[in-house]
């Protein structure tokens, strides 16, 4: 096996990971929660009690 065609597997490979996540991402069955994730940043009802809670690091 040649450099040459470790570069050939390993751009085909790169191909196939990048159709891979676009499709992911474009999937219709993602839409909705892609959408719900993007409204977070504006959502501020739960603003209020997310400041007021102490914050730990261990918790989930």
């Amino acid at each position: 096996m040649s450099i040459v065609d470790l570069q050939i597997f390993a751009t085909v490979a790169a191909f196939i990971a990048f159709v891979s996540v676009a499709w992911w991402a474009y999937s219709p069955k993602n839409k909705k929660r892609f959408e719900e994730d993007a409204q977070l940043a504006l959502d501020d009802k739960d603003k209020a009690a997310l400041s007021s809670k102490p914050r730990n690091k261990d918790e989930r």
